[in-house]
């Protein structure tokens, strides 16, 4: 065993994952992971018993989704880092190191695989690689940071970061969540190039193309609340802003072609349009606190090293 992966603690959340969870731990083992954790959430099949004969400890998920097995696996871990992967086969064990080498050499705390460096064929539909680069763009526009690829399950990080995040999400929205808890806490991230290979023909996915798309884009966007206010209040202002102007364009050109008036109407206009404007100044402090706070927050880390 690799005794610089010694610290190392592989979590593999699963869920009917039978047809390839045994090359998954076998492959972490081959190259030097001390520990793997499977997180299994009630499968119907046999994965827990699949994992536990190939040395894998496993729990059964006290809770439902994606979310909370991530949650509830870390808070079981000893070990100073966690190299986290899916079990369905996709994340390739041999490139792991990939991942834990800038961690142990202390160059970073948390590693994201960028699973868009290497996609071999039929690893992601059409519509999921729109999805994507859909997602990892209004991530990058709303948070500042680019992680190359936000919603990828391959990556390392170190408990002691992990401890410094709040993460509720139940389901895949979890990759989405500590990508901007690492912007927000400025956890100093990497991100490095993994093969995403496709799922086994016999091995089914657990995603949800629209459904936890949606989410994932819901919390993308409620997460900004408090990362980036002046997006958050200002895109809801706009959106009030621009109602208001259309309800006014359209009550001024009844009035000016037929001569008839819509008092209720350029009331709601009037309304809209103020609302927005508060929006609009709210997130600007908003926006003025979050980064004074920031600020304030570097100083003190500094003081503290």
């Amino acid at each position: 065993m690799s005794e610089e992966y010694e610290e190392v603690c592989a979590l593999v959340p699963t869920r009917n994952e039978a047809a390839t969870i045994a090359d998954v731990i076998d492959g972490l083992f081959e190259v030097g992971v001390g520990h793997v954790l499977v997180v299994d959430g009630n499968s119907a099949d046999d994965t827990a018993a699949v994992a536990a004969e190939h040395g894998a400890e496993v729990v059964q998920q006290s809770g439902d989704g994606k979310g909370q097995a991530v949650r509830e696996g870390v808070s079981l871990i000893e070990a100073a880092y966690v190299l986290l992967l899916d079990g369905d086969g996709t994340n390739p064990p041999a490139q792991a190191s990939r991942l834990l080498d800038p961690l142990v050499a202390g160059e970073a705390e948390h590693v994201v695989g960028d699973r868009t460096a290497d996609m071999r064929p039929g690893a992601m539909s059409t519509l999921n690689q729109i999805g994507n680069r859909l997602i990892n763009r209004a991530f990058h526009r709303i948070h500042g940071e680019d992680y190359g690829d936000i919603l990828s399950g391959y990556r390392a990080f170190t408990a002691e970061s992990f401890d410094r995040m709040f993460l509720s999400a139940e389901g895949f929205g979890i990759e989405t969540e500590m990508a901007v808890e690492c912007s927000r806490h400025n956890i100093t991230t990497r991100v490095v190039p993994t093969t995403y290979r496709a799922r086994p023909d016999d091995s089914e996915t657990n995603l949800h193309p629209i459904s936890d798309g949606a989410r994932i884009i819901l919390t993308l966007y409620s997460l900004a609340k408090t990362s980036n206010p002046l997006f958050y209040f200002g895109s809801i202002g706009a959106g009030f802003g621009t109602l208001g102007v259309a309800l006014a364009g359209y009550v001024a050109y009844d009035w000016l072609l037929h001569g008839v008036s819509h008092e209720v109407i350029a009331l709601v206009a009037g309304v809209s349009v103020l609302f927005g404007v508060q929006l609009l100044m709210f997130g600007l402090l908003s926006d003025l606190i979050v980064t004074l706070h920031r600020e304030q927050t570097r100083r003190i880390e500094r003081l503290n090293k």
